[in-house]
């Protein structure tokens, strides 16, 4: 479910092909995303799952799946 979840915010963000998402896409190098597109993907990701993305992990969410394993941790 969060990876759905993160594929459509991803989709929508970032204006790419769902089926150009896999867990080892680099949000940064593979999705395109520049700084301001991770603010506002992270703030989307914070308002919508309803969880607080901490400032000092932003330099983990390096991929998709980072970013999965992230939230499912948060989510427990």
């Amino acid at each position: 479910m969060i990876l759905e979840k993160v594929k459509e915010i991803l989709v929508e963000e970032l204006d790419v092909e769902e089926e150009s998402i896999t867990l080892d896409s680099k949000i940064k190098e593979d999705l395109g995303a520049d700084s301001l597109d991770l603010f506002e993907l992270i703030s989307r990701i914070e308002d919508e799952l309803d969880v607080n993305i901490d400032e000092d992990d932003y330099g983990k969410l390096i991929t998709v799946g980072n970013l999965v394993d992230y939230l499912t941790e948060k989510n427990k």
